[in-house]
């Protein structure tokens, strides 16, 4: 594994930093003018094309926190967007499904944002989206790994 110097490391966590920024900033005003809020759509998103699923799985989809989500799903289900249904017999277990309002509105709102986020993109040829795909995976698996290490040496010292 590699030291790397302050001359390189600060200037790219400043830039990783600024570009999420950015995204979220582009993303963020787009779907607010379309009557949601960010974690809104993201539960709106998430829950699209599928049968439902447990808020646990919800949680986990999502870049939501468990606590945060309840008061969202609340919201949606006062919008009559989502439902939330328990089956019989395992109290327990919640079931979060789009209503077929909530479901229209996906069908309308998601590509519109696909369609949006496009354009950030549009400066780039598809042989370098390709490329900053596999860098950002390559990213992406770097912070995993280092959260697992992390994981393991602060169970180990408990």
């Amino acid at each position: 594994m590699t030291n790397h110097s302050k001359e390189t490391f600060l200037p790219l966590m400043r830039e990783l930093a600024q570009t999420f920024q950015a995204f979220e900033q582009f993303s963020d005003a787009h779907v607010r003018e379309m009557g949601l809020t960010p974690p809104q759509f993201d539960v709106v998103a998430t829950l699209g094309n599928t049968e439902g699923m447990t808020a646990r799985e919800l949680s986990e989809k999502t870049l939501i926190t468990k606590g945060t989500l309840t008061g969202v799903i609340d919201r949606l289900i006062d919008k009559g967007l989502v439902s939330r249904t328990t089956p019989p017999g395992d109290r327990r277990c919640v079931t979060i499904r789009l209503t077929a309002e909530g479901d229209a509105l996906f069908q309308r709102v998601f590509p519109a944002h696909m369609t949006h986020m496009q354009a950030a993109f549009a400066c780039f040829t598809a042989t370098e989206l390709g490329e900053i795909r596999n860098e950002l995976r390559r990213l992406g698996d770097a912070f995993r790994s280092a959260n697992l290490d992390y994981m393991e040496n602060s169970e180990r010292a408990d």
